[in-house]
């Protein structure tokens, strides 16, 4: 079979994998798609967290014996047992003839495993098949799985002058409509949303994805010395999204108790230059299984956040719009940086229109020890 072919089925089941968006995490997206005589006769993806994935679907689809057939698996199918059981030994209950795989599963406990375990059974295996697309759908799950670390999103809006607000604190609405959408469809993808509290403060938002059938994101607000007070939105429903607060030893027992009783999670941590160590943070939520992060802070915690190193992603909003005013804030505020050799370069980025918005994105660059 040619490379094309083999890239035109798993293109397929990529499509396939990304319908889990949004509902499948902590785990990968996943699409299955078997072939048999060059008919697709079955095909899946893992639709939610906890139930069958991408194989196990696509095998009960099937219109016929799947015996000698191909299947094409955006990752490398899972050799342990987790929620549900491994799906190498299914493929090779199966009695395909051939495994075609997209990338490898970086979680040590498959790690290649599951690849060999089915070679080990005879059936012929191909990899790295579109594997950089499959690597990028699921750049969380790669990040976190390896480093229990979250995947943290920066998000901003800006006029094309590069402001966030006008210098009175006017902020809302610096985008458009149809950019307002995408984050809101962006705070379903992702498992929780962080703020600062100068935000909670000074705008009271609620942090919710309001769209229809999209699951709210945690809210996670950054207070080093608990000044939140009571009667905020995202203290008040936490039926419909829960809410942590990290913080410093400068908090007060009683309000983290006072919290505490009101359903509220509170997360003391280490205070690094008088505030939350962003760090420590991201290591505290990682450990409760929150594995990706849209930052929506202002620009002092976005500074923070990229200061610390914790920001993989930035996403802006650039509306045909220019605002001026030198005390005007501008994404990122702090320190900043001295020399441009210093600048954070951002790398893979792409741009496309969303209604009259010009919407920029890349990648922080690391450096590599």
């Amino acid at each position: 079979m040619t490379n094309e072919t083999d890239e035109y089925y798993m293109g397929l089941a990529l499509a396939l994998a990304k319908k889990g968006r949004g509902h499948v995490a902590p785990n990968p997206m996943v699409g299955a798609v078997i072939v048999k005589d060059g008919h697709i006769i079955g095909q899946g993806y893992h639709e939610q967290y906890g139930q069958g994935h991408a194989e196990v679907n696509a095998f009960r689809s099937a219109s016929e014996d799947v015996t000698g057939a191909t299947i094409y698996v955006t990752l490398e199918p899972c050799s342990h047992y987790g929620k549900t059981p491994p799906c190498a030994d299914l493929i090779i209950e199966k009695k395909v003839k051939r495994v075609v795989v997209g990338a490898l599963d970086p979680n040590p406990l498959v790690a290649g495993r599951g690849i060999q375990k089915i070679a080990d059974a005879g059936i012929e295996v191909t990899t790295g098949v579109l594997a950089d697309e499959s690597r990028q759908l699921n750049e969380v799950f790669m990040k976190f799985i390896t480093t229990k670390q979250p995947f943290v999103v920066l998000k901003t809006a800006m006029s094309l002058d590069g402001k966030i607000a006008t210098a009175t604190g006017e902020s809302q609405w610096i985008s458009g409509e149809a950019s307002r959408k995408q984050v809101h469809a962006e705070r379903g993808y992702l498992t929780g949303i962080l703020v600062g509290i100068n935000t909670v403060l000074k705008d009271n938002p609620r942090l919710t994805a309001r769209l229809p059938n999209s699951k709210n994101p945690t809210r996670i607000v950054v207070d080093s010395s608990l000044r939140i007070p009571f009667d905020r939105h995202i203290l008040q429903d936490q039926d419909e999204a829960p809410t942590i607060i990290v913080t410093t030893d400068k908090a007060d027992p009683d309000k983290i108790a006072s919290l505490t009783e009101r359903g509220i999670r509170v997360i003391v941590v280490a205070s690094y230059q008088a505030r939350v160590d962003l760090q420590a943070a991201m290591a505290e939520l990682g450990a409760l299984n929150i594995d990706s992060i849209l930052l929506e802070g202002g620009a002092e915690l976005n500074y923070a956040a990229l200061a610390a190193g914790i920001v993989d992603k930035v996403q802006f909003y650039i509306a045909p719009k220019l605002i001026g005013g030198a005390s005007a804030p501008t994404p990122v505020a702090g320190a900043g940086i001295a020399h441009l050799a210093d600048a954070l370069p951002i790398t893979n980025m792409r741009t496309q229109m969303i209604g009259e918005d010009i919407f920029v994105e890349g990648y922080i660059k690391r450096e590599v020890v």
